[in-house]
């Protein structure tokens, strides 16, 4: 099942809304006919948590937790979750690195209508990679995310990767207060610097918990970066890990180091030998705590480092045929004029000197570049900013090639960290036709101009 933009919007125009209460469904797609092999039903709807003891936050979940319910499927087979919005406001799922069909993506009106309140959209995709992946809204961004509206999707490998145990840490700063209320999601000025940071740090939304692992292990730790803002330099001092997979795609493996940064949308799984019953480790951010890790005594065997994970079937690029397009990522020197502050518009950023009007549903109309179905191309990525800015990419799996500040061996990924007047090249194949998002994911920045759409025909 396949769609272009006009038809997508030619669709919307002419739909005919049906809420749950009337036991319809408001496709506009059509319902795929595929039985999945895995089934969810996500429901997105307030739930109360206690981040700060003695206080209630009134965070939005999915599954009735913040962050969401793990979902799970093995490489190569279909994935169908039926998302219900609760909300009061509408809402889409974004499956963040899964290489899928456009009208699955969740970008409003660019791939499928908002979901309102109180209806259902299904979600219904092949999981073709292995890895670790997640989901969070495409709309009203840096609130929904703020709320607590993300969550972790792992997909299995075919057959067994040699490791016997894992956790999935999903790691996010809040925006709240001493008293657990929230703190404004964005604040202009700090939405043209590095982003509105939160104020309290959780792993699978507990602050500084204290993990038990099989002592003697070699344990799986599927790491994913489900914050609006924050980088995180992840470190494990005394701790003997190695980095196995990145942003869902295998590397060959190699020791932690002394840190990693780990942006906004960005995974890193990491092999870690347990310490003996009754010892600890912390899993730290630069110096502060994030977790402590603490073996557990077990009847198993000592563990030793599986092999390395296999590839995912990944297009690799021709860089001798390749064609160069060049994206300047920029502030857009333009402080936002009272009009626009009273409407919530503000466009600080911006990429080849357009800033995506987060407003304006007709902006996807608008390609920055138009790709050839099946092409090759070499993106030069060029940040003219003093601030970070994870570089994600829909639909689509790129190959980092290399960068004017760092040492890099060559690896895939979906979401790139460019660092401050860095520049980086990275190579694809456009074998995903569609219109797809192209953006920074500090949410702030994606939402105050640096986005654009790339389309592939």
């Amino acid at each position: 099942m396949s769609f272009t933009r006009r038809q997508v919007l030619a669709g919307l125009a002419g739909l005919g809304v049906v809420g749950l209460g009337a036991g319809g469904v408001r496709y506009w797609l059509g319902r795929p006919e595929n039985v999945a092999t895995h089934d969810y039903e996500l429901i997105a709807a307030p739930v109360d948590m206690e981040l700060v003891p003695g206080h209630v936050t009134p965070a939005w979940g999915y599954g009735g937790q913040a962050p969401g319910l793990e979902l799970r499927c093995r490489q190569g087979e279909r994935l169908r979750v039926r998302f219900i919005n609760k909300l009061e406001q509408q809402s889409t799922i974004h499956w963040h690195g899964i290489r899928l069909p456009l009208e699955m993506d969740g970008v409003p009106y660019v791939s499928q209508a908002p979901v309102l309140p109180g209806e259902y959209f299904d979600y219904d995709f092949i999981c073709h990679d292995a890895g670790s992946f997640w989901y969070h809204p495409h709309t009203t961004s840096a609130e929904q995310l703020g709320r607590g509206l993300v969550g972790p999707l792992i997909v299995e490998e075919r057959e067994p990767t040699g490791f016997r145990h894992e956790r999935t840490l999903s790691l996010k700063t809040w925006h709240i207060d001493e008293q657990g209320a929230f703190t404004p999601f964005m604040v202009p000025r700090q939405a043209a610097r590095e982003g509105t940071r939160g104020r309290l740090t959780t792993i699978n939304g507990t602050p500084n918990p204290t993990l038990e692992l099989p002592a003697g292990q070699v344990v799986r730790l599927r790491l994913i970066n489900l914050d609006n803002t924050v980088t995180y330099r992840l470190n494990l001092p005394g701790g003997e890990a190695r980095i196995y997979a990145l942003d869902g795609n295998p590397v060959q493996p190699r020791p932690l180091g002394k840190e990693y940064w780990l942006g906004p949308g960005m995974r890193i799984d990491l092999a870690l030998r347990v310490p003996a019953a009754g010892e600890t480790l912390s899993l730290r951010n630069g110096p502060l705590r994030l977790a402590t890790l603490e073996g557990v005594a077990s009847t198993e065997a000592a563990g030793d480092w599986p092999p390395a994970l296999p590839a995912n079937p990944i297009a690799e690029p021709d860089l001798a045929r390749a064609e160069t397009l060049r994206f300047n990522f920029e502030w857009a020197a333009a402080l936002a004029s009272p009009a626009d502050e009273a409407a919530g518009r503000y466009k600080y950023w911006q990429i080849n000197g357009q800033a995506w009007d987060i407003n304006d549903k007709t902006c996807a109309d608008r390609p920055i570049a138009t790709l050839k179905k099946d092409g090759h191309y070499i993106f030069v990525l060029r940040n003219m900013a003093q601030y970070q800015h994870p570089i994600h990419l829909h639909g689509m799996t790129f190959k980092v090639l290399g960068s004017d500040r760092r040492k890099i061996v060559p690896y895939f990924t979906d979401t790139y960290l460019l660092g401050k007047n860095e520049t980086a090249r990275i190579a694809f194949v456009a074998d995903n036709p569609g219109v797809w998002m192209f953006h920074c994911h500090v949410i702030d920045h994606m939402e105050t101009g640096l986005m654009a759409a790339i389309e592939v025909v």
